[in-house]
């Protein structure tokens, strides 16, 4: 990872370190428990594109129940290799614009999609979530997803922006 990256935020930079932390934890008893099931059937590592990604979460974000006036924009942002694992970091930007206010303030959900480089390349890749400003890891297979949490950060930017005023 080169650290002048500008795409690899500090939520993309907390997201890997959580995740990390999680797989140094882990036992052969955790991993051989039942997990709730995905909605999205997450592509083998050894069939993964970044445009595939992509497509997958879109799948999974339009699962979420969130009123339409939610509108989003989901993109790439880099690649980074720690630990023998390769993670692929996008961004949904979620923003509510009205006629009024064409650009209001916005959410982002930090996603990490990851699969090891030791692991069977037929394993499908592990796709973990975080909100921004927010350090609680969240995983499509074991979090609803809700829309409360995106009108929390809305809110919480501009209580802060109206605090600073620039």
């Amino acid at each position: 990872m080169e650290e002048h990256d500008v795409n690899f935020t500090a939520e993309s930079a907390q997201l890997v370190k959580a995740l990390l932390e999680r797989d140094r934890q882990t036992t052969a008893e955790d991993e051989q428990e039942g997990k709730l099931p995905a909605s999205v059937s997450w592509v083998a590592s050894g069939d993964f594109t970044v445009e595939v990604g992509k497509r997958q979460l879109g799948e999974y974000i339009r699962t979420w129940e969130v009123q339409p006036c939610w509108l989003h924009s989901l993109d790439f942002l880099c690649t980074t290799e720690q630990e023998r694992r390769t993670f692929h970091h996008y961004r949904a930007r979620f923003s509510t614009p009205t006629p009024r206010r064409p650009i209001r303030g916005t959410a982002s959900v930090y996603f990490a999609m990851h699969a090891s480089s030791v692991q069977p390349r037929a394993l499908p890749m592990e796709v973990h979530f975080v909100l921004e400003s927010n350090r609680l890891l969240h995983a499509p297979a074991t979090t609803r997803f809700r829309e409360k949490w995106l009108a929390d950060v809305v809110e919480s930017k501009t209580l802060l922006r109206n605090e600073v005023q620039l």
